[in-house]
């Protein structure tokens, strides 16, 4: 029996704005629809924004603060936790049991699509849900794949290990792409409304380079890389869903919702810049910073430490830092062309043996994202993190690309390529508390820092590595291995 699950979130009630449908005002249960109420058309659209739900907000902010591109805010403590490295079972859970919705419905397209040979509509849901499990990889490290989405046929599934996982999901890409043509039509989505096929062929294509260059470092897939560079059909734009949100409760971008609006009657501030992130763009005249936040109360840049909220402080309290730049309509990126950018260069680098490519797209890769920014003033970044053949320069741009795109990406991104990596240097070595001052010129350009506190189980010089399983695994599958230590890295990262 198929699962259909309809997600009662208030950020996918989302959106009678565009070709989908108004299912998304739902107002029964969404745990036991009707069949015929539900077509291909509602539950992909649900598959979509449980995944921006979760995607687009928490593991934004979550990444923001594992990478330091985000510090806490004076007073506030809703997410200081995360400022010292520490994720708790219970924090996870949503994101587990939403992107699980995810890619239950996800499934559900993807088996009435291919019994009706609907090879677009397969090749759409199929990307979310390889997405979707390239999260839960990244996040958890293992997860049910193989035995995954059985229903009540197996309440127990086994967990994969990444690696498995990996592999699983680019041969679903190849099974998909293998049977899609661009000119074929696409069940009803919000990424790529009334459009055939061909952008999804591409936003597949992106995916799987991400996901083979993720896990060539433990797998010899440079054939496959081969053959898919070849091609050149990558993305000519940023993937986001953009263009479909809306100034009101439950329509708008999630990460806005969250920390920004007020339609739930709260006005407290919790995300400010991270000096990490303000040194680094600081020291190299980079003019994204005025793009990726807002200026703070006195019109000026400055940026906080991770693992303490300032709440002591005389001079810094939460007009003086400044916050991510988000608006209620602002795109949930899925993948940009500057991250396509940094995987190509990468992989000049390291598969062919490419120098002058390996140097062009890691220059276009900075250029791209100044042009999606809206920023201007490229040339003082390429002067100041010139190509250098390594994964330090490469590790460091991605990771301020990505930080007013992606933040989540940029921590996986950080774990894998080893950059930006930790300094010698503490938070209290950065910010004196006798004296209520921040020297940010302490900091390398470059280099993050040790939280002022940070988890015991990681100490100093370490950055979280992984997620603890969520506590609904824990609870109710009786498979779910023991929690492994949050320094262990993912397979990819190993």
């Amino acid at each position: 029996m198929k699962k259909i699950i309809l997600i009662a979130l208030t950020v996918v009630s989302l959106l009678s704005l565009s070709s989908c449908r108004d299912w998304l005002d739902i107002n029964y249960s969404p745990n036991s629809p009707s069949p015929d109420m539900v077509d291909n058309d509602m539950i992909f659209p649900a598959a979509e924004m449980a995944l921006s739900a979760r995607y687009g907000d928490q593991l934004r902010f979550l990444g923001g603060y594992l990478s330091e591109h985000y510090a806490q805010s004076f007073g506030t403590s809703n997410y200081l936790g995360y400022s010292r490295f520490t994720i708790s079972s219970s924090a996870i859970n949503a994101n587990y049991s939403v992107l699980n919705q995810c890619i239950a419905n996800a499934t559900t397209v993807r088996d009435a699509a291919a019994e009706n040979g609907e090879w677009g509509s397969y090749l759409a849901a199929t990307v979310i849900r390889v997405f979707a499990f390239q999260v839960m990889v990244d996040c958890f490290g293992e997860t049910p794949y193989t035995e995954a989405q059985q229903g009540e046929e197996n309440l127990h599934p086994k967990f994969d290990d990444g690696a498995t996982v990996y592999a699983g999901l680019v041969a679903e890409l190849d099974d998909a792409l293998s049977k899609a043509s661009a000119d074929n039509a696409v069940v009803n989505n919000f990424l790529f409304p009334n459009e055939p096929a061909g952008n999804w062929i591409k936003f597949a294509n992106a995916l799987k380079l991400k996901l083979l260059m993720r896990e060539r470092g433990k797998v010899n897939v440079d054939a496959q890389l081969q053959s898919l560079v070849s091609q050149g059909n990558f993305p000519t734009a940023d993937v986001s869903w953009s263009g479909i949100w809306a100034d009101e409760s439950g329509k708008a971008n999630p990460f806005y919702q969250e920390e920004f609006a007020t339609y739930f009657g709260s006005t407290q501030i919790n995300v400010g810049l991270n000096v990490a992130l303000y040194r680094t763009m600081t020291a190299s005249g980079d003019n994204r910073l005025q793009a990726f936040f807002s200026p703070n109360g006195s019109g000026e840049y400055w940026g906080s430490i991770s693992g303490y909220n300032m709440s002591t402080s005389k001079n810094f309290k939460a007009a003086a830092f400044c916050r991510p730049k988000m608006a209620y309509d602002s795109p949930v990126y899925l993948i940009t062309l500057s991250e396509i950018d940094f995987f190509l260069s990468e992989y000049y680098r390291k598969v062919a043996n490419d120098a002058a490519k390996a140097k062009q797209y890691y220059e276009q890769g900075i250029k791209d994202s100044f042009a999606s920014a809206g920023a201007v003033g490229y040339e003082s970044v390429l002067a100041a993190w010139p190509y250098d053949g390594t994964d330090k320069s490469l590790g460091v741009q991605k990771w301020v690309a990505l930080s007013g795109t992606n933040n989540f990406e940029a921590w996986c991104e950080l774990r894998r390529l080893g950059y930006p990596e930790m300094g010698s240097l503490t938070a209290a070595q950065i910010y004196s508390f006798s004296g209520d001052e921040m020297d940010a010129a302490a900091l390398t350009a470059g280099e993050l820092y040790t939280p002022y506190q940070v988890d015991s189980e990681i100490g100093a010089k370490t950055v979280l590595q992984r997620f603890p399983y969520a506590q609904g695994a824990l609870d109710y599958n009786k498979n779910c291995p023991a929690i492994k230590k949050n320094t262990v890295p993912v397979f990819w990262a190993e």
